[in-house]
């Protein structure tokens, strides 16, 4: 009876993955022990989440590839109607209207688009194979262009930045003209110089956004105001050195210094407490994610399972490079989670979400037709 109960629960977790995640998800617990000052009250809390997000990964690791493709065009006509619903009668918190309440709960709409969009494009593009043109890559831009404009309207840029992300590798993987790529690297180059310009910026973004780049390129303009976040980031990077301060001994983090410390900036604790080669030692964990999720896309069968394992795999990417970038002072600040290691519910639930597809291509790989 037990062994037949660990079948069910067991039989379409993929092992290497589920290994990685747990071994990610302990790093979040000694982290965030040490940067919420030893508070076993916000450990709880983050193992409760962790029980939800787990939940979900196995609920999703057991819903078949054949019914995900069915499911997603109805998912993604939600998440839109229901970022459509924040922009008419969303919440606004402290300036950007994100949140919208439904019944006794509240959402946040957007986040169902950063694997409901990467589903829906997956599908699409299912449908269109053996007669791929360059008209679908427009149509497919049309349906990401919807909601990331709604994304963008909060405003909610990095978000955008990973719903963006996640679209434009399944475009990638679909086959998109190494000419349009090129044409979209040299229109992000160009990008450089408007970002970069004060009066060009506010533009085309709004002004807060433009105030991070040039926080970025010149933090000291302003080091206890917008460039304060930065700053402490850099310091407590480099104040780690080779093997770090140790665990709990921190003095960035202890002596409060590191804003945001628990969520966006949780990276400046590990590496001040771990070092640089604790820092090489969570790049490998990452890049043997990244690694196994890519290993399961090239293994899939069908068209959808390999451009939505494909997308999953590098948005995780997206995730760690973006926030590491950012707490590194190489990127503006966007607040993007560390993955796996920020405290927090509704991006766990989303990442491990996407670890529970991953595993669903995996386990049904002979079983979907191609």
């Amino acid at each position: 009876m037990i062994r037949r109960l660990l079948h069910i629960l067991l039989r379409n977790l993929d092992g290497p993955l589920m290994l990685l995640a747990l071994m990610l998800l302990m790093v979040n617990l000694i982290v965030l022990f040490s940067a919420s000052n030893q508070s076993v009250d916000r450990i709880i809390a983050q193992l409760v989440n962790m029980s939800v997000a787990l939940t979900v990964m196995w609920l999703a690791a057991n819903i078949s590839p054949q019914r995900m493709m069915s499911l997603a065009p109805p998912i993604y006509l939600l998440g839109v109607l229901l970022l459509i619903g924040v922009a008419v009668a969303g919440d606004v918190v402290n300036g950007a209207r994100r949140w919208l309440h439904i019944g006794v709960t509240r959402i946040q709409p957007s986040e169902i688009m950063k694997i409901a969009l990467p589903m829906m494009l997956a599908w699409y593009f299912q449908r269109q194979e053996g007669n791929l043109q360059m008209r679908h890559f427009g149509v497919a831009a049309l349906l990401m262009a919807v909601p990331l404009a709604l994304i963008l309207k909060q405003p909610d840029l990095g978000t955008a930045i990973l719903v963006g992300a996640a679209s434009f590798y399944i475009m990638f993987l679909a086959g998109l003209s190494a000419r349009i790529v090129w044409l979209l690297v040299a229109a992000g180059v160009g990008g450089i110089y408007f970002v970069t310009h004060w009066d060009l910026c506010i533009r085309l973004f709004h002004d807060y956004q433009c105030q991070r780049v040039a926080t970025m390129l010149n933090p000291m303009e302003d080091p206890l105001g917008d460039g304060y976040h930065t700053i402490q980031g850099t310091i407590a990077i480099g104040s780690g050195g080779l093997l770090g301060k140790g665990w709990l001994a921190g003095t960035q983090t202890h002596l409060d210094f590191i804003p945001e410390r628990t969520t966006d900036f949780i990276f400046a604790v590990f590496a001040e407490e771990f070092g640089l080669i604790g820092n090489v030692l969570l790049l490998i964990l990452y890049l043997l994610t990244i690694g196994r999720g890519l290993f399961i896309a090239s293994k899939a069968s069908g068209l959808f399972g390999r451009l939505l394992a494909g997308s999953i795999a590098l948005s995780f990417f997206t995730y760690a490079f973006v926030n590491i970038g950012m707490v590194s002072g190489i990127l503006p600040v966007v607040g993007v989670p560390l993955p796996l290691i920020s405290y927090g519910g509704t991006a766990l639930v989303t990442l491990l979400l996407g670890f529970g597809v991953l595993m669903s291509i995996h386990a049904h790989q002979k079983l979907v037709p191609s």
